[in-house]
């Protein structure tokens, strides 16, 4: 009696057939941290990396661009960027084999709460594929051309413990919902999708290019950044948090999970001045009016902006530029409630005092080194003093906010420098290891360590302090 044959495969002898050319894939030229683009279409849509030389490929059916290069070059494993699923051509069947696992976990790295908790407590060294060692979290970025004012911003809040912990899980955000059409949303998908590949421990290169997120700044903020020209970092820092806020759902009254993070509040006080060039009567008179009293208002802040005095133009003996210095606490001395600074408007002055109602878990300070006139900018190069650990904060608080306010020290874990002139310097950022209690520079590609000393002595710019929680909470600093 005959049996009947079989004739063709079934679909899912078609997916467990075994692929023969497996260990031709090149893990060495594998590089996901671009834009998934078709190499030769430009085209977004059902794009293949080639695994042999890492390129990028639309679709996979006959002539197709993947098919083609497949036949030409006789390249024959792929992998589909957005399903993750690995296919050889040009035969056109599903590789399913573990030995794969580690591409997918590069192009789309996934944490678990166990393993988030735990980032903070070891400082294990993990090796890249190409055999260098680094330590997930400190992991330098690529400066595409001139986008190093973002690069530093970016590994900065990549080291604030609740902000990455948040993005390093998608579950906290992809269920966000915004208008149609709304881009901004892809600042925070690019922004989480960077911060797990600083993150990711399994790394087959130990630095990341931000390009995705780059892409995705340069589009969201109209071109007002680029990654051509030289930004300013705090400029950056303070459009990408607002961006970053409202993207998350956040508005003035409804928080997001970035202002819980950095968001304080402070009062004001404000009185309007006469014109400096009335005569003196007149300006008495007006003072007795009732725009000229002094007015209250309370307000929030996501980062404090500190004034450096100005910068003396005489040298030394020697002919050499005194370097000023000046204490921090000096400088904070802004928003101790009796210190007034006048502001000018296009038409009006007034008159400042500042005190801080309610300090955030992580408080930022932005060191005010440029001022732009009509014609150039100027920097300020004055060293600002700083301890590194125990800074309290208690005595700029109001009255009311010193007894309701338990904790007010910080401790320093992240500090942006900004080396050379104005327009044509470069940026670099000192960042706290939270597992080691070593602390690192990294500028671009190269990361050091660095000695706790050796901070103090450049030209702060940014800086992004941690609040102690109890008295026993002491940051664990080495050197310090």
């Amino acid at each position: 009696m005959w049996l009947p044959v079989k004739i063709g495969r079934s679909s899912e002898d078609r997916r467990s057939r075994h692929c023969p050319y497996l260990d031709t894939i090149n893990r060495s030229v594998l590089d996901f941290d671009f834009e998934k683009l078709c190499s030769i279409s430009l085209s977004h849509i059902n794009v293949y990396a080639c695994l042999i030389c890492g390129k990028y490929f639309q679709g996979r059916g006959l002539k197709s661009h993947a098919y083609t290069h497949s036949v030409q070059f006789t390249h024959h494993v792929f992998l589909n960027l957005h399903t993750l699923k690995f296919y050889c051509l040009p035969d056109n069947y599903e590789i399913i084999d573990s030995s794969l696992e580690d591409i997918t976990y590069v192009l789309k790295p996934t944490f678990t709460r166990q393993h988030i908790s735990g980032l903070d407590k070891q400082g294990k060294l993990y090796r890249a594929y190409d055999g260098t060692t680094y330590l997930p979290g400190i992991v330098g970025l690529n400066n595409i051309k001139a986008n190093d004012y973002a690069n530093v911003v970016l590994q900065a809040l990549s080291n604030v413990p609740p902000l990455r912990n948040y993005f390093l899980e998608e579950e906290n955000y992809c269920g966000i919902r915004r208008p149609p059409g709304d881009i901004m949303f892809l600042l925070v998908q690019r922004f989480g999708e960077l911060m797990r590949k600083l993150w990711n421990p399994r790394n087959f290169k130990a630095h990341v290019s931000p390009h995705e997120m780059l892409q995705a700044v340069v589009l969201c903020s109209k071109k007002n950044f680029q990654i051509t020209k030289q930004g300013d970092a705090v400029d950056f820092l303070s459009w990408f948090m607002n961006a970053l806020h409202g993207a998350l759902g956040g508005t003035k009254k409804k928080p997001s999970s970035l202002t819980k993070v950095f968001q304080g509040s402070m009062r004001i006080f404000s009185k309007k001045l006469p014109h400096p060039d009335l005569p003196p009567e007149e300006k008495v008179a007006l003072l007795l009016k009732e725009e000229y009293q002094e007015e209250m208002s309370d307000t929030t802040f996501l980062f404090l902006t500190l004034d450096l005095p100005t910068a003396p133009l005489y040298k030394d003996e020697k002919e050499q530029l005194i370097i000023p210095q000046v204490p921090l606490f000096n400088i904070l001395a802004k928003f101790n409630g009796n210190t007034e600074k006048e502001y000018k408007t296009y038409k009006e002055n007034f008159l400042k005092r500042f005190q801080l109602l309610k300090l955030p878990p992580y408080l930022i300070f932005c060191i005010k080194r440029f001022t732009k006139n009509n014609f150039f900018v100027e920097k300020n190069p004055t060293i600002v003093n700083f301890p590194i650990t125990n800074v309290d904060l208690r005595e700029y608080l109001t009255e009311e906010a010193q007894v309701t306010e338990k904790n007010t020290t910080y401790d320093l874990v992240a500090n942006v420098v900004h080396d050379g002139k104005p327009t044509e310097g470069a940026y670099r950022i000192h960042v706290l290891h939270h597992g080691t209690g070593k602390w690192y520079e990294l500028q671009d590609l190269q990361v050091t360590d660095i000695l706790p000393q050796m901070i103090t002595l450049s030209e702060a710019y940014i800086q992004i302090w941690k609040r102690r929680e109890s008295e026993d909470d002491t940051t664990n600093h080495t050197g310090a």
